[in-house]
Protein backbone atom coordinates (compact mmCIF):
# COMPACT_ATOMS: atom_id res chain seq x y z
CA UNK A 1 0.00 0.00 0.00
CA UNK A 2 1.29 3.48 -0.94
CA UNK A 3 1.39 6.06 1.84
CA UNK A 4 -0.49 9.35 1.58
CA UNK A 5 2.81 11.22 1.83
CA UNK A 6 4.28 9.28 -1.08
CA UNK A 7 1.19 10.05 -3.19
CA UNK A 8 1.46 13.76 -2.36
CA UNK A 9 5.12 13.80 -3.34
CA UNK A 10 4.34 12.12 -6.66
CA UNK A 11 1.71 14.70 -7.61
CA UNK A 12 2.59 17.89 -9.40
CA UNK A 13 0.93 20.97 -7.92
CA UNK A 14 1.14 24.10 -10.02
CA UNK A 15 0.43 27.61 -8.85
CA UNK A 16 -0.29 30.54 -11.15
CA UNK A 17 3.30 31.78 -11.04
CA UNK A 18 4.57 28.28 -11.87
CA UNK A 19 2.38 27.98 -14.95
CA UNK A 20 3.46 31.45 -16.10
CA UNK A 21 7.15 30.45 -15.79
CA UNK A 22 6.52 27.14 -17.60
CA UNK A 23 4.64 28.84 -20.42
CA UNK A 24 7.40 31.43 -20.78
CA UNK A 25 9.94 28.61 -21.13
CA UNK A 26 7.79 26.80 -23.70
CA UNK A 27 7.30 30.01 -25.70
CA UNK A 28 11.07 30.57 -25.75
CA UNK A 29 11.61 27.00 -26.92
CA UNK A 30 9.12 27.46 -29.77
CA UNK A 31 10.72 30.70 -30.89
CA UNK A 32 14.24 29.26 -30.98
CA UNK A 33 13.47 25.79 -32.33
CA UNK A 34 10.84 26.60 -34.94
CA UNK A 35 8.64 23.78 -33.58
CA UNK A 36 4.87 24.05 -34.00
CA UNK A 37 3.79 23.15 -30.51
CA UNK A 38 5.26 22.37 -27.09
CA UNK A 39 3.51 20.24 -24.49
CA UNK A 40 4.12 19.69 -20.81
CA UNK A 41 2.60 16.38 -19.76
CA UNK A 42 2.60 14.72 -16.36
CA UNK A 43 3.75 11.09 -16.37
CA UNK A 44 0.20 9.85 -15.95
CA UNK A 45 -0.74 11.44 -19.28
CA UNK A 46 -2.52 14.62 -18.21
CA UNK A 47 -1.79 17.71 -20.26
CA UNK A 48 -0.43 20.39 -17.94
CA UNK A 49 -0.11 23.09 -20.59
CA UNK A 50 0.38 23.51 -24.32
CA UNK A 51 1.87 26.40 -26.23
CA UNK A 52 2.07 27.12 -29.93
CA UNK A 53 -0.22 26.00 -32.72
CA UNK A 54 -3.13 23.65 -32.14
CA UNK A 55 -2.39 19.98 -32.71
CA UNK A 56 -5.32 18.32 -34.35
CA UNK A 57 -8.55 17.59 -32.57
CA UNK A 58 -7.35 16.86 -29.05
CA UNK A 59 -4.14 17.91 -27.33
CA UNK A 60 -5.33 15.94 -24.29
CA UNK A 61 -5.50 12.72 -26.33
CA UNK A 62 -2.02 13.36 -27.76
CA UNK A 63 -0.72 13.93 -24.22
CA UNK A 64 -2.23 10.67 -22.94
CA UNK A 65 -0.88 8.69 -25.89
CA UNK A 66 2.56 10.32 -25.59
CA UNK A 67 2.76 9.32 -21.92
CA UNK A 68 1.67 5.77 -22.81
CA UNK A 69 4.26 5.55 -25.57
CA UNK A 70 6.95 6.84 -23.26
CA UNK A 71 5.99 4.33 -20.55
CA UNK A 72 6.19 1.48 -23.08
CA UNK A 73 9.54 2.75 -24.36
CA UNK A 74 10.82 2.97 -20.77
CA UNK A 75 10.09 -0.74 -20.31
CA UNK A 76 11.85 -1.50 -23.61
CA UNK A 77 14.89 0.42 -22.35
CA UNK A 78 14.90 -1.62 -19.14
CA UNK A 79 14.78 -4.86 -21.13
CA UNK A 80 17.84 -3.61 -23.01
CA UNK A 81 19.70 -2.79 -19.79
CA UNK A 82 19.03 0.96 -19.72
CA UNK A 83 17.22 2.85 -16.97
CA UNK A 84 15.36 4.94 -19.51
CA UNK A 85 15.87 6.33 -23.00
CA UNK A 86 16.57 10.07 -23.13
CA UNK A 87 13.89 10.68 -25.73
CA UNK A 88 11.27 9.11 -27.93
CA UNK A 89 10.91 10.26 -31.52
CA UNK A 90 8.14 9.57 -34.04
CA UNK A 91 8.53 10.84 -37.60
CA UNK A 92 5.61 11.26 -39.96
CA UNK A 93 5.32 12.48 -43.54
CA UNK A 94 4.21 15.95 -42.43
CA UNK A 95 4.78 16.14 -38.70
CA UNK A 96 7.02 14.62 -36.06
CA UNK A 97 7.03 14.49 -32.28
CA UNK A 98 9.83 14.17 -29.76
CA UNK A 99 9.03 13.25 -26.17
CA UNK A 100 11.61 13.60 -23.40
CA UNK A 101 11.47 13.17 -19.63
CA UNK A 102 11.79 16.04 -17.19
CA UNK A 103 12.92 14.33 -14.02
CA UNK A 104 10.59 11.66 -12.70
CA UNK A 105 7.37 13.62 -12.89
CA UNK A 106 6.80 15.09 -16.34
CA UNK A 107 7.37 14.81 -20.07
CA UNK A 108 8.25 17.49 -22.59
CA UNK A 109 6.69 17.03 -26.03
CA UNK A 110 7.72 18.96 -29.12
CA UNK A 111 5.69 18.73 -32.32
CA UNK A 112 7.37 20.02 -35.44
CA UNK A 113 7.16 19.93 -39.22
CA UNK A 114 9.50 20.84 -42.08
CA UNK A 115 9.89 24.41 -40.77
CA UNK A 116 12.37 22.97 -38.29
CA UNK A 117 14.53 19.88 -37.98
CA UNK A 118 15.25 17.23 -35.39
CA UNK A 119 18.68 18.64 -34.55
CA UNK A 120 17.31 22.08 -33.64
CA UNK A 121 14.40 20.62 -31.73
CA UNK A 122 16.64 18.26 -29.72
CA UNK A 123 19.17 20.99 -28.95
CA UNK A 124 16.66 23.54 -27.68
CA UNK A 125 14.48 20.88 -26.03
CA UNK A 126 17.42 19.70 -23.92
CA UNK A 127 18.04 23.28 -22.76
CA UNK A 128 14.35 23.78 -21.93
CA UNK A 129 14.17 20.43 -20.15
CA UNK A 130 17.02 21.45 -17.86
CA UNK A 131 15.40 24.78 -17.01
CA UNK A 132 12.02 23.09 -16.42
CA UNK A 133 13.67 20.52 -14.16
CA UNK A 134 15.19 23.35 -12.10
CA UNK A 135 11.75 24.97 -11.88
CA UNK A 136 10.23 21.67 -10.69
CA UNK A 137 12.96 21.32 -8.07
CA UNK A 138 12.18 24.84 -6.82
CA UNK A 139 8.46 23.98 -6.75
CA UNK A 140 9.15 20.84 -4.70
CA UNK A 141 11.19 22.85 -2.17
CA UNK A 142 8.40 25.42 -1.84
CA UNK A 143 5.82 22.65 -1.40
CA UNK A 144 7.82 21.11 1.44
CA UNK A 145 7.93 24.41 3.30
CA UNK A 146 4.28 25.38 2.70
CA UNK A 147 1.72 24.83 5.41
CA UNK A 148 -1.48 23.57 3.73
CA UNK A 149 -3.54 25.48 6.29
CA UNK A 150 -2.01 28.74 5.03
CA UNK A 151 -3.50 28.13 1.59
CA UNK A 152 -7.04 28.58 2.89
CA UNK A 153 -8.43 31.96 3.75
CA UNK A 154 -8.64 32.65 7.47
CA UNK A 155 -12.42 32.72 7.31
CA UNK A 156 -12.77 29.67 5.04
CA UNK A 157 -14.64 27.59 7.61
CA UNK A 158 -17.15 30.36 8.31
CA UNK A 159 -17.59 31.09 4.60
CA UNK A 160 -18.08 27.42 3.77
CA UNK A 161 -20.67 27.00 6.54
CA UNK A 162 -22.56 30.08 5.35
CA UNK A 163 -22.54 28.82 1.77
CA UNK A 164 -23.87 25.42 2.86
CA UNK A 165 -26.56 27.07 4.95
CA UNK A 166 -27.70 29.09 1.91
CA UNK A 167 -27.72 25.99 -0.23
CA UNK A 168 -30.00 24.05 2.10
Amino acid sequence: MVSDEKLRQAQLVFYTEDIAAIEQELDGFLELSGARSALLIDRSGHLVTRRGESIGQSAEAVAALAAGSFAATREMARLMGEDEFDSLFHQGKRESIQISPIGDRALFGAIFDDRSNLGLVRFYASESQERLKQLFDEMALRAESRDPAEELAADFSTSASAALDELF
